[in-house]
C-alpha cells in the first residue's frame, strides 16, 4: 500500500491531499535497523579514534591513517553532526575539544588543498555542528572562519571564479582549470559563515561565482559545461553531465534559494536545467525501460553513461519539484531513483558501482566497448557496469535519493531498500582487523576485497542518510533543513509558496531526432500532469 504523510514532503506546497494520512514513523520497523546503522557508525568511528584520531581518514585494514585533506581531522569534523543526530554526545564533545586545536596554517601532507573539499567538509561540518548543538560552542564558528580566511586567497584576479586548489603554506592558488562544481558549491557554507560572523565577504564571493557561471552561454539551457577557467571565467569544453564536475553546482542552484528564501533567479536556472535535461538527456533502456539521464559530449553527442555521483539527481529533483509545486518533476525524479536503485539491487553484493551504462533505442554510445559478459548482464538488468568502474568507494548518492524518496512519499519500499543496504554493508564491507567499514573493489563479486581507506563522507553522508531514513521524519525534517553536498544540515526559514518562475513543459515533438534543446519560455510554461513514462516516450528521439 502506498503510504503518505503530509508533512513529510520536502516543502509542503503541493496542495494535493493523499488518500490516507499515516504517520510514517508508525509503519517503520526501524528500531533494530536504526540501531544497526548506529552500530556501523560506532564500530567504524571507534576504530578511527583508536588508530587515526585527529587525522583525515582511517585505514581500517592496516590499522593506521591517511591525510589527504589537510591532515586536520576530516573524518572527525565530518562526523560531528552525525554524532549529535545519533545522540553520541561524549564523542561530540571530544571532537569539539580536538577541533579547537586545529591550526589551518599548517598541513601534514601536500600543502595544496582543494577549495571545494575543504569548504563542504570543514566549513560545512563545523557550522552544521554549531547549529545542531544549539550554538553552544562558538569555537566551531571560529575554526570555520579561520579556514575560510585561507580559502579566500583562491579568489584572485578579475574573474569571480575561484581557483580549484590553494597552497595553504604560501596562500597561492593553483593555475589549472577547475570545475563548475568546484567553483559553484560554496554558497550554502559561505552564506552560513556570513550569517554567524557578520562578514559579508564570504557570501558575496560565493554567490558571485555561482551567478557568473549561471550567466555564461550554456551548451544546453541551464546546463553548463563541466570545466571552467578561473583565470578567464570562461567554460572549458562543452561536456554536460549531472555527474562529477557539475553535480553539486546544479544541486545548490535550488538549495541556496531554499536556504535563504532569496535568489529566485537561481531557482529558475535550476528549472531550466531540469527542463533541458528532460528534453535532451532523458533516456530509457531497451531492457527494463529504466529512466536515466545521459551525458552530452563536447561534440553534442548523447552518451548513455551514468554514475554513482550523478544519482543524487533523484533526490535533488524531488526537493526542487516540491519547491516548484510541480508533480511532473517529482514523478520523473522517482523514476530516476528507481533506476539508480536498480544498480544496487542487481549486483552480487547489493551495492552499486562507480559508473554504469545502458543501451537506448537511439544509441549504445557510452565511451566504452562492453564485453560479452557486460551485454549478458545488460540483458538481465537493463544496465551494465562501466568497464573498470565496478568498485564502490563508500559513495552516498543512491542512499541520499532513497532517503528523499521516502520522506516525500512515505512509501515503505524505500525503508526496505535502506535495510537491504545495511545488510550488504554488514556482509561485504566490514574489515575484520578493526571492525570498521571500508570501500570494496568489486560490487559484483561476493568475494570482493576491501580498499584500505574509510572515507570521511561515510560518516557524514552514508550513515546519516540511512539513519534518518529509519528515524522519526520530524527529526531533521526536510521542511526545516537544507543539506549541503556533504549532508551537513543547515536550518532554513519557513518555506515560501513557490520558488523561481519555471515549470516544466514538454516540447512539441513530431518525430525525428536532435541533440540540442529548445530554450524554455519560463514566463509562460505551465505544469504538465502526464505520466513520466509518457514523457520518456516523447523524448526518445533525443
Amino acid at each position: 500500500m502506498h503510504l503518505r504523510k503530509l508533512l513529510i514532503a520536502v516543502v509542503s506546497i503541493s496542495g494535493s491531499s493523499p488518500s490516507a494520512l499515516v504517520q510514517a514513523v508508525q509503519v517503520q520497523k526501524a528500531g533494530l535497523t536504526k540501531a544497526a546503522v548506529k552500530k556501523i557508525f560506532t564500530d567504524t568511528y571507534s576504530a578511527y579514534r583508536e588508530y587515526a584520531f585527529g587525522h583525515d581518514e582511517l585505514t581500517p585494514e592496516s590499522k593506521s591513517f591517511s591525510d589527504s585533506l589537510g591532515g586536520w581531522g576530516a573524518s572527525m569534523v565530518d562526523a560531528m553532526d552525525t554524532m549529535l543526530i545519533m545522540g553520541i554526545e561524549d564523542w561530540f564533545l571530544e571532537a569539539v575539544n580536538k577541533t579547537a586545536g586545529i591550526d589551518f596554517n599548517t598541513t601534514t601532507t601536500d600543502s595544496t588543498i582543494s577549495v571545494f573539499e575543504t569548504t563542504i567538509r570543514y566549513v560545512g561540518g563545523l557550522l552544521a555542528a554549531y547549529e545542531l548543538s544549539d550554538q553552544k560552542y562558538p569555537v566551531l564558528v571560529q575554526k570555520a572562519q579561520e579556514v575560510a580566511n585561507k580559502l579566500v586567497f583562491a579568489f584572485t584576479g578579475s574573474s569571480p571564479i575561484p581557483f580549484g586548489h590553494l597552497n595553504f603554506t604560501t596562500n597561492t592558488p593553483g593555475t589549472e582549470s577547475t570545475s563548475v562544481a568546484g567553483a559553484g558549491t560554496l554558497s550554502l557554507e559561505w552564506d552560513r559563515l556570513t550569517h554567524y560572523t557578520g562578514n559579508t565577504t564570504y557570501q558575496n564571493l560565493a554567490v558571485a561565482a555561482v551567478e557568473h557561471i549561471a550567466s555564461l552561454p550554456d551548451p544546453l539551457p541551464g546546463l553548463p559545461a563541466q570545466g571552467i577557467d578561473a583565470s578567464t571565467g570562461e567554460f572549458v569544453g562543452a561536456y554536460v553531465t549531472w555527474g562529477g564536475g557539475t553535480d553539486s553546482y546544479l544541486e545548490y542552484l535550488i538549495k541556496y534559494p531554499r536556504l535563504t528564501n532569496d535568489h529566485d533567479d537561481l531557482a529558475t536556472v535550476w528549472a531550466t536545467a531540469v527542463d533541458s535535461s528532460i528534453r535532451t538527456l532523458l533516456s530509457t533502456s531497451t531492457v527494463g525501460n529504466w529512466t536515466y539521464l545521459a551525458d552530452l559530449t563536447d561534440d553534442a553527442e548523447i552518451r548513455v553513461i551514468g554514475s554513482h555521483l550523478a544519482c543524487f539527481h533523484g533526490g535533488n529533483w524531488l526537493m526542487g519539484g516540491q519547491m516548484l509545486n510541480n508533480q511532473t518533476i517529482v514523478d520523473i525524479a522517482l523514476e530516476l531513483v528507481d533506476a539508480c536503485w536498480n544498480t544496487y539491487a542487481a549486483t552480487a553484493t547489493g551495492i552499486g558501482p562507480e559508473a554504469f551504462a545502458w543501451i537506448s533505442p537511439q544509441t549504445n554510445f557510452s565511451g566504452a566497448t562492453p564485453s560479452a559478459d557486460d551485454l549478458a548482464f545488460y540483458q538481465e538488468h537493463g544496465f551494465y557496469i562501466y568497464p573498470g568502474d565496478g568498485f564502490w568507494v563508500q559513495r552516498p548518492e543512491v542512499m541520499e535519493s532513497n532517503f528523499y524518496a521516502y520522506r516525500v512519499t512515505g512509501d515503505t519500499k524505500y525503508l526496505d531498500r535502506a535495510a537491504s543496504v545495511v545488510e550488504s554493508f554488514q556482509q561485504f564491507t566490514r574489515a575484520s582487523q578493526t571492525g570498521a567499514y571500508a570501500p570494496i573493489n568489486d560490487v559484483n563479486s561476493n568475494t570482493t576485497t576491501l580498499m584500505d581507506d574509510t572515507q570521511s563522507f561515510f560518516y557524514a553522508e552514508v550513515l546519516k542518510y540511512l539513519y534518518l531514513t529509519f528515524d522519526d521524519p520530524d527529526h531533521i525534517s526536510l521542511n526545516d533543513f537544507v543539506f549541503n553536498t556533504e549532508a551537513h544540515p543547515f536550518k532554513a526559514p519557513p518555506a515560501k509558496a513557490t520558488y523561481g518562475t519555471g515549470k516544466l513543459n514538454p516540447p512539441n515533438n513530431t518525430g525525428g531526432s536532435r541533440t540540442k534543446a529548445q530554450p524554455a519560455n519560463l514566463a509562460q510554461i505551465s505544469e504538465v500532469p502526464i505520466a513520466p513514462k509518457q514523457i520518456a516516450d516523447l523524448y526518445k528521439g533525443f
